[in-house]
């Protein structure tokens, strides 16, 4: 005979994840929106706008984490790390935007590995935003950039890094390089 109480139970469990599961993609797809949007704002000197989206998405994530940080599952289903990953690169592209400084996340625990592929992002939102201050004859700014990317590459060498993070720390150098050809071409114009 079946034992139908127990796959009740089961079939009770699995449901259960799954509904947990919708939940926390819809909502990490919401923080990564909030994210890009914040990167978007700043690229378009609007700190105001940027510091409200990058709130928000800090908001469901902090929620997100608050209630499933004992579930393993749900802290590595892969919508909620690529949220994660776009709201460290917005934060730390934020705070060298306002401050000129890259440093720890501390509003709530970032893996390791997440907060070092949104670093390896950041030198690519770099040369967007020296480009766009090249344009606006900034060298100033351009320079600024260029000497953060230099720092972050500088630092990422450091790491053995592989798989996944190699590839981003490859697009990084890539970046920084570009970013290096900016400068270049506005020195010979000055």
């Amino acid at each position: 005979m079946l034992n139908t109480k127990y796959l009740g139970k089961l079939r009770q469990n699995l449901h259960a994840y799954a509904s947990q599961r919708m939940e926390v993609i819809n909502k990490s797809n919401e923080a990564l929106h909030h994210a890009k949007r914040a990167i978007f704002a700043l690229h378009r000197d609007n700190v105001v706008e940027a510091k409200e989206k990058l709130e928000q998405a800090e908001g469901i994530l902090s929620g997100l984490h608050k209630t499933y940080q004992k579930d393993n599952k749900m802290m590595h289903e892969g919508a909620f790390l690529a949220a994660l990953e776009e709201y460290v690169e917005a934060k730390l592209f934020f705070d060298f935007v306002t401050s000129g400084k890259i440093g720890e996340i501390k509003i709530f625990a970032v893996d390791g590995e997440v907060y070092l592929a949104g670093l390896c992002d950041v030198p690519g939102e770099l040369y967007r935003f020296a480009i766009k201050a090249a344009t606006e004859h900034d060298i100033k700014t351009v320079k600024k950039c260029n000497g953060m990317a230099q720092e972050i590459i500088g630092e990422l060498i450091e790491f053995n890094l592989t798989s996944y993070l190699r590839t981003k720390f490859d697009q990084a150098k890539q970046s920084a390089h570009r970013l290096e050809q900016v400068v270049y071409e506005v020195s010979l114009r000055e």
